[in-house]
């Protein structure tokens, strides 16, 4: 079974992050904090977030009572689920939707340095901090503290938006 294109694409830039880790550095721990790898290690965790939502959606499925029988309609279940369990249910999916805005920013921000740009040091804290805030998203959803998950999600989406006007600079030389 092939991959999907979103997962393919990621794959055929894996290089490209590598190599933009790479630059002119000698050790691993450079390469994590520096230029391409704070991009490619962003995007990494990102997806690793989108992965850690399903931790309480499955604690709060089990609670409901899941059976195999729920696998033929997931969403039916959807009204058993506890208050809590919903809101991790709403989290799960808001995380693929903050992925994939955050994801392209992430790869724009690779291309930038692949061309040489310089990443400038905003960008690589908004690099480091978006998966984080996305973590504290989650917990805030679960936990149903509403100025805090505001805050963590207009948090990430501003590293998203630096990320992008970083990259977009980058790239176009401006």
């Amino acid at each position: 079974m092939p991959l999907p294109l979103p997962f393919t694409a990621l794959l055929a830039l894996l290089p490209l992050a590598v190599e933009a880790a790479g630059a002119g550095s000698s050790s691993a721990a450079t390469l994590a904090l520096h230029g391409g790898g704070a991009y490619a290690w962003s995007l990494v965790l990102a997806g690793a977030v989108v992965i850690a939502s399903l931790v309480p959606l499955g604690a709060a499925r089990s609670q409901a009572d899941f059976t195999p029988a729920d696998l033929a309609a997931p969403r039916a279940m959807f009204e058993r689920l506890p208050a809590w369990g919903k809101r991790a249910n709403w989290a799960h999916q808001n995380s693929f939707e903050a992925f994939t805005l955050h994801a392209p920013a992430c790869l724009l921000a690779l291309q930038a340095v692949h061309n040489g740009a310089a990443p400038a040091g905003l960008a690589l804290l908004a690099a480091w901090l978006h998966p984080a805030l996305r973590l504290g998203y989650i917990g805030a959803y679960v936990a149903n503290l509403p100025p805090l998950r505001s805050l963590c999600w207009a948090g990430a989406i501003l590293c998203t938006a630096i990320l992008y006007s970083e990259g977009l600079r980058g790239v176009l030389g401006g």
